[in-house]
């Protein structure tokens, strides 16, 4: 099931997402939140009636850096033996369709393509065999990142925490085996990421696990699980769209902030 966020006429709602083709897709409303049992209403609305939100909206965003090898050598960094975690506030989050904020106290805005988990119950200590369990779908994630300021701070806080820097969405597809997609992201229609889950150092089990030793996780947490190689930068004007196989593209304009 794909599951969107939306609103429409002044109201927010989730909806289950019906439909193949592009321009014909509706949204079933749904009667509660997706974090617990729910029903579908029968009432639909065509998608192109609303605006898509972020899918979810996380308490925490948690993110894996360097954890496909060509993209940590790229950036001239060695492979972690270890995953490698670092926080997005809850603020950076925007949805599909929203604009991305080139930061003033940057000149080296980065895209990076990354496939996100939506955590779908309260948990903590969770064992590598029930991972799956806490998991309620999957959506597309861009880690926009101001590439000189991580390199001049040596930390990330406010070069991948900044506001509208975790663009996420379209929807959360909860039907998905995660374990071989195809991670694509193109600027103005030309593909500048290609890559492939599989190529992970440490997978999604492993990440659950690695985080959840060390706190709790609630509904609507997200974790990002890494880019492929091919990161660059992004300019005033330009169109970035992530492509992820089986949940389908999420796209974003960059604009100055005003």
């Amino acid at each position: 099931m794909r599951i969107a966020r939306f609103s429409i006429d002044g109201n927010v709602a989730f909806g289950a997402v019906e439909g193949d083709k592009p321009d014909e897709l509706v949204l079933d409303i749904i009667k509660g939140i997706p974090f617990a049992d729910f029903e579908l209403s029968g009432t639909k609305v065509p998608l192109s009636k609303v605006r898509l939100l972020p899918p979810v909206l996380p308490n925490k965003v948690v993110a894996y850096g360097r954890n496909y090898a060509e993209h940590a050598r790229e950036l001239g960094n060695e492979v972690p033996d270890a995953p490698f975690a670092f926080f997005k506030p809850s603020t950076s989050v925007i949805g599909s369709g929203d604009e991305i904020q080139y930061p003033f106290f940057s000149q080296d805005l980065h895209h990076e393509a990354e496939l996100a988990v939506v955590i779908g119950r309260m948990c903590r200590e969770v064992p590598r065999d029930r991972v799956k369990d806490v998991i309620l779908g999957y959506t597309c994630a861009n880690d926009i990142t101001a590439r000189d300021v991580q390199k001049r701070e040596k930390q990330w806080a406010r070069a991948k925490g900044f506001d509208t820097s975790c663009p996420l969405g379209p929807w959360v597809e909860t039907d998905l085996d995660p374990a071989d997609l195809t991670i694509q992201l193109t600027v103005n229609g030309q593909q500048r990421q290609l890559g492939r889950t599989s190529e992970m150092i440490h997978p999604i089990e492993d990440l659950i696990v690695n985080i959840s030793e060390a706190m709790t996780l609630l509904p609507g947490d997200v974790i990002l699980t890494g880019t492929p190689a091919g990161v660059g930068p992004l300019t005033v004007g330009d169109e970035v769209a992530v492509t992820i196989e089986g949940i389908g593209t999420l796209t974003n304009k960059v604009v100055k902030r005003g």
